[in-house]
């Protein structure tokens, strides 16, 4: 009985067993099933670079920027290329490239494998670029087909190999020695002397490999093998060229056994701002199996080398084969503190030394003191809520691709320096490190952004725990590298990359190691909308004005700093100025960042001379065009029109005028830190565009943020038939490292008496007739005070012009509506208002002649023509009336009548066409550069000239350019004095080039545009806006466009032999009048 009851619970239990565990199976056992069927179905065979959760292999922790140094001296100079233990690796390298990785050498690192037969390519450069394989620019889309993540394509995937031999300097015989790849795309295995030493993915940070125990005496060899794509390419979805390659510095360090490894500074301010607060934690590696006796001392210096703060020295055992850190705090009273307006630096020098005193090492770095908080929802540098007046920034040049030499960053930031720019977001990827060390010495604040963009399939990575380590250790890498920099402000945690838990431990490890900077990152989920985002800053991507403002209003803990804003694509940042209003009205409205610094185009030289390209331009299936071109300075940092408008609106010298006395104006100072004594002014009285008056202002008693009350010398009474102008201008007194003295930091100008009025006379009415008429069939000819001027009656239009035998027109007087579209006016497909305009058929009008009527009235001579001008929608009716006066002037009055229902115009005015001699251009209106009617607050009242061809501003996809807005008048000029002048009733825009509307609007790129037939006129009575707030949808503000209506307008033309002197005739007072 007992056997039968031990037997039914040993069955009970079994049945147990096999209730529980048989679903279990069954579910393993289906689990097994799909898996095999799933490898089945995709052969996948998981390679280093299809693996999310491999990311690096041997691959040294990051660390600091840093090279040991032998003497304290060279520490302070840091160069690295001057220190004994930095060897370079660029240079020329045997190369091969295959198609796939399939296809790629799989024994080429070993010693005895020929590569006679390879060619050479130059190291740091991307492989496209040196003829292997196409760049692809892709904005959202991935650069290959139906990708799969986490793999990559098999087919479409190239591979790079390089090798190259080197040697070892004798003296590094002792030590360790590292190979440091600054940066490669997108993944790499690394050999030695055939030996494999790691791999790498994480393509913006650095890359290092202990690789002592590979080398040989003499003769070495490195050998890499690069992917162009891996399964980091799906979070490295940037909007930028896709490019592979070795493409920044390749380097050997050499370190002693004992080693300052990595080091962290932070230096931040305390008593009231008023001194710093330094903690140092040095890194020191022991990689021997000894026990080290080590002394560490720590010495800060200004730059002219007077010693600040010597802490005391920390004597201590090393154990074999570890790392220890060592902590070193000090406050420091009196210090330079650090900003973008006085970006004071410190040298700091850790030694190491052996307990006899011979030193082992010296690293170095320069340091800055400055404070980074958040507090009552204002983000303060060093106590003050400074305004980010930023750009974001890709590396770019023009030949060599994302490889930038320091050249090409010097000259950017003292670009960005001299047109007002204080900020820079390293879109969308740590920099090179060098563009750091110039951003602390020149002076910019940096959002330093992690190297994760998923733009095209959004949350799904960081919604994914497989993601985590690869997302965490990009911002670790990031953040170890770059901790050193006061520039840097604020941490970022990538761009586009939806949100989700990989993004919440990115942002809790900086936190946890740093908290002495803020964290921003724009992405939510889902994404874009009006809500905020997460983090410390509200960086919301292309806000309209109103939503920034409401973000502002309902969000009193943080402040609004729009990452991405004001879409510089083609001629565009249009109303930008509405932003600034808002900015500086605001308080913790704290600035943006421009999309974005420069145009991503590549030099391309061939039969059509040189020019730029872009997306599409190399043959590539996959890509977005254009979108590359989205910078305020041109691919050879040629500065757009636009930057002049971005300089004015974020100067820190703001003039204005109450407009109660006429001598007095109020300066104020919109620094933060600094004073005006380090800029002289000068002001100037400007009369019908002719200075009259000018003094010296002093600015030196002008506190950071605060207004003076400035009262310049009494004018004598104005004449009221003129306009007169207050120019003020403000310049460097001595040379800045980005700009010599004398540069002009600042610019205002104050219309003090404003004229739109010509210089009209009343003249008596003549008993004779003194303009004649013939009439010849179909042609008249008038004669008026010498000027003979023809009109086709069968065409009802003024065709030809002549004085004394001199001929000056190639075309008739049209009306006109079209302008080549910019890259805003396509951004919207469908919607977009060129395709609104396409549909319309604007740039295929008929015209068509209703009525001519002509008449002597009085003793002037009169033609009306009435038209119909035949769109695809409706019809459009324009009067045009010209009649001519004794003296020879010609009086052109229009009307346009637009129809509702038709969509906004691109323009409206009259054109002609003069010979091409009349090239030399002259006009009173705003100026130099060129402005619209949203984007002009830069271009100042004045008289301006220049060649026709000179207006013309080549961008890089050829658009609508070169208008002048509220021009008075114009003239056009031989050699000889001949030529034309316009006047405005009202005032116009007036732009002119020597190509033709048809040749702008289909050419696609600029050596397309035949810039050598006659001159093109245009007399614009209005002209749209650019818009800007981005360029994908139809967003030029509504107050710039040109709707349903009935528009008024009128020209004098002046033909004249001795333009000199017929500038200064007055004009028919009867011609201010409709007739």
């Amino acid at each position: 009985m007992g056997q039968l009851l031990l037997n039914h619970k040993k069955i009970s239990k079994l049945m147990f067993k096999i209730n529980f565990y048989i679903p279990h199976l069954f579910g393993c056992l289906l689990l097994m099933v799909f898996s095999c069927e799933n490898n089945k179905r995709t052969n996948i065979k998981k390679e280093y670079w299809e693996d999310p959760t491999i990311i690096a292999e041997n691959k040294e922790d990051a660390h600091a920027t840093l090279i040991p140094y032998d003497t304290y001296q060279e520490a302070l100079e840091g160069n690295r290329v001057l220190s004994k233990h930095y060897k370079s690796l660029n240079g020329d390298w045997w190369f091969n490239w295959v198609k796939r990785p399939a296809d790629r050498p799989m024994s080429f690192y070993e010693n005895d494998y020929d590569i006679q037969k390879w060619e050479k390519i130059s190291v740091p450069g991307s492989w496209q670029l040196q003829g292997y394989g196409q760049p692809i620019y892709t904005n959202v889309k991935h650069p290959f087909e139906d990708p799969k993540p986490p793999f990559p394509p098999k087919d479409n995937n190239p591979v790079g190999s390089y090798r190259r031999s080197f040697n070892v300097p004798v003296e590094w015989k002792d030590g360790q020695v590292f190979i440091h790849f600054e940066g490669v795309k997108s993944a790499f295995f690394v050999w030695v002397n055939g030996i494999k030493v790691g791999y790498s993915q994480g393509s913006m940070t650095a890359a290092e490999f202990n690789i002592t125990d590979h080398l040989i005496d003499g003769n070495n060899s490195v050998s890499v093998q690069v992917f162009r794509w891996s399964d980091a390419a799906y979070i490295e979805d940037q909007d930028f060229w896709r490019l592979s390659g070795i493409y920044r510095d390749v380097f050997l360090m050499h370190t002693p056994d004992t080693h300052i490894r990595h080091f962290k500074t932070t230096t931040t301010l305390t008593d009231n701002y008023q001194s710093g607060l330094l903690n140092v934690a040095t890194h020191i590696k022991n990689y021997s199996s000894k026990i080290k006796k080590v002394i560490l001392k720590n010495i800060i210096s200004d730059l002219n080398g007077s010693i600040v703060k010597e802490f005391d020295p920390i004597l201590f055992d090393l154990a074999p084969n570890s790392e220890e850190v060592f902590d070193q705090i000090a406050i420091m009273k009196n210090i330079r503190t650090w900003s973008s307006e006085f970006p004071n630096l410190y040298n700091m020098v850790l030694s190491i030394s052996n307990s006899d005193g011979s030193v082992i090492e010296n690293i170095s770095t320069k340091i800055g003191f400055r404070s980074v908080e958040l507090k009552n929802g204002q983000m303060l540098v060093n106590g003050q809520p400074i305004i980010i007046k930023g750009v974001n920034r890709h590396e770019h040049d023009p030949i060599k691709g994302r490889t930038v030499d320091e050249e090409l960053m010097v000259k950017d930031i003292m670009l960005m320096k001299k047109f007002n720019i204080n900020a820079v977001r390293t879109s969308h990827y740590p920099n090179h490190p060098r563009w750091y060390e110039l951003c602390d010495e020149y002076g910019l604040y940096v959002m330093d952004e992690a190297n994760l963009e998923s733009h095209a399939f959004w949350s799904k990575f960081t919604l994914d725990p497989i993601w985590e380590t690869a997302f965490v250790d990009r911002a670790q890498r990031m953040v170890l590298r770059d901790i050193n920099h006061p520039s840097i402000i604020i941490w970022s945690l990538g761009n586009e990359a939806g949100y989700g838990p990989n993004h919440d431990k990115m942002a809790e490890w900086i936190r946890a190691y740093d908290s002495s900077r803020l964290i921003h990152y724009e992405g939510k989920e889902p994404g874009y909308g009006p809500l905020p985002n997460h983090f410390d800053i509200i960086a919301n991507m292309y806000a309209s004005v109103d939503l920034m403002i409401k973000l502002h209003d309902e969000n009193p803990s943080r402040p609004v700093i729009l990452c991405e804003y004001s879409h510089a694509m083609g001629n565009s940042n249009g109303n930008i100025f509405k932003y600034w209003d808002a900015i500086y009205r605001y308080p913790r409205l704290q600035g943006a960042f421009i999309w974005d610094w420069v145009d991503q185009g590549f030099l391309r030289k061939d039969n059509n001379r040189e020019y730029y390209v872009y997306g599409g331009d190399f043959g590539e299936k996959l890509h977005d065009g254009n979108f590359c071109l989205n910078g305020v300075i041109s691919p050879n940092r040629k500065p757009h029109p636009a930057l002049y408008e971005v300089k004015y609106l974020q100067q820190d010298i703001k003039v204005s005028w109450d407009q109660l006395d006429k001598n007095i104006f109020f300066i104020e100072n919109r620094n933060f830190f600094q004073d005006l004594s380090y800029v002289y002014g000068i002001w100037e009285l400007i009369e019908d565009g002719q200075k009259i008056s000018s003094g010296n202002i002093n600015t030196d008693y002008i506190n950071p943020q605060s207004k003076q009350v400035y009262e310049i010398p009494s004018f004598s009474i104005f004449d009221r038939k003129k306009e007169y102008a207050l120019n003020f201008k403000f310049k460097l007194k001595e040379n800045h490292p980005w700009a010599k003295k004398g540069h002009i930091v600042a610019s205002d100008q104050i219309i003090i008496q404003k004229n739109n009025s010509q210089r009209f006379r009343n003249y008596s009415k003549q008993k004779s007739k003194q303009v004649f008429v013939i009439e010849k069939i179909d042609t008249l000819e008038i004669n008026s005070g010498g000027t003979r001027f023809w009109f086709d009656l069968n065409k009802g239009q003024l065709f030809q012009v002549s004085l004394k035998q001199k001929q000056f027109m190639v075309s008739p007087i049209a009306h006109n509506i079209w302008r080549a579209p910019t890259d805003n006016d396509e951004g919207g497909d469908k919607k977009s208002f060129a395709s609104q305009w396409l549909r319309a058929g604007y740039n295929k009008i008929k015209r068509q002649v209703v009525s001519i009527d002509n008449k002597y009235k009085d003793d002037l001579y009169q033609i009306s023509v009435i038209e119909k001008h035949l769109s695809d929608s409706a019809n459009i009716h324009v009067s045009i009336v010209y009649t001519f006066y004794p003296k020879g002037d010609l009086h052109v009055e229009a009307e346009t009548s637009i129809p509702e229902g038709l969509p906004v115009f691109p323009k409206i005015g009259l054109t002609l066409k003069l010979e091409s001699k009349y090239s030399k251009l002259k006009w009173y209106g705003r100026g130099p550069h060129e402005s619209y009617s949203d984007r002009k607050h830069s271009a100042f009242i004045g008289e301006y000239s220049g060649s026709v061809k000179d207006q013309y501003y080549p961008y890089i996809r050829p658009q609508e350019n070169g208008n002048k807005t509220d021009v008075k008048w114009a003239t056009f000029e031989n050699d000889k004095g001949d030529g034309l002048i316009i006047y405005g009733i009202p005032l116009f825009n007036l732009s002119a080039h020597q190509y033709s509307l048809e040749n702008l609007t289909k050419a696609t790129h600029t050596h397309m545009i035949k810039d050598n037939g006659p001159v093109t006129v245009n007399m614009d009575h209005k002209v749209m806006g650019l818009g800007g707030d981005d360029s994908w949808n139809p967003r030029t503000h509504k107050e710039y466009l040109i709707g349903p209506g009935i528009y008024n307008y009128a020209f004098i033309l002046r033909f004249s032999d001795n333009l000199k002197t017929d500038i200064k005739r007055s004009i028919d007072s009867r011609m201010n009048s409709s007739n």
